[in-house]
């Protein structure tokens, strides 16, 4: 185990930019030692309140509330050290690139975020792309790891919450694309059926399958 840190009770304002922002996320950044099972329990125990109010992780925010933060201990955050190669990986992965984002094609293969047994992926990859006030990318959505195709990332909080409540609320349209053999007779209709996942371990890829 890490270095514990143990935290007193503090009473934090919510920022203009983390209107619309979860309440799991905002912790996560704020509290980035606490374990996601350990902040449900305060959680259901009544223990963080919203101005006084109980809440829940899915709990939206807003401007000026003030989120209470009970006694509470985490582990010490450790130094992530990011390699150059990297930035070179992600800087060959991007399409577009402003103030406020970052657009990259991500690769069939990578995940997004990180999970059980997997220990790349895009979330660990922009710590290489922290800015000059050491401030890291945010991710706004995902898409599957078996699945290649854009990922958009923002830069800033303001982006990160502008872009977060537009596909919260669809108005950012998603398109897949397929590649298939041949040309379908007729052009235009709907395929219903069963896919899974197969293939050797790290080469899986989506099939289609039999019921059962």
């Amino acid at each position: 185990m890490g270095e514990e840190l143990r935290l007193g009770v503090t009473q934090k304002a919510v920022g203009p930019d983390e209107t619309g922002m979860r309440l799991d996320r905002w912790f996560r950044e704020h509290v980035p030692g606490l374990a996601f099972g350990h902040l449900q329990k305060l959680l259901r125990s009544g223990q963080i309140r919203i101005d006084g109010a109980r809440a829940k992780a899915d709990t939206r925010l807003a401007a000026g509330q003030t989120v209470r933060i009970p006694p509470i201990r985490v582990e010490a955050p450790q130094e992530k050290t990011a390699k150059p190669s990297d930035a070179d990986f992600l800087r060959n992965l991007l399409l577009h690139e402003d103030e406020q984002v970052f657009v990259f094609n991500k690769p069939h293969g990578l995940a997004v975020q990180g999970g059980s047994g997997t220990t790349r992926h895009m979330d660990g990859l922009l710590e290489a792309l922290r800015d000059r006030q050491g401030r890291k990318p945010r991710l706004v959505h995902r898409i599957d790891k078996d699945t290649s195709g854009i990922l958009v990332v923002a830069r800033t909080k303001g982006a990160a919450t502008a872009l977060a409540a537009s596909f919260r609320a669809r108005e950012t349209q998603k398109v897949y694309w397929a590649l298939v053999r041949g040309v379908p007779k007729p052009k235009q209709g709907r395929i219903s059926t069963y896919v899974a996942r197969k293939g050797p371990r790290g080469e899986e890829r989506m099939e289609i399958v039999k019921h059962g």
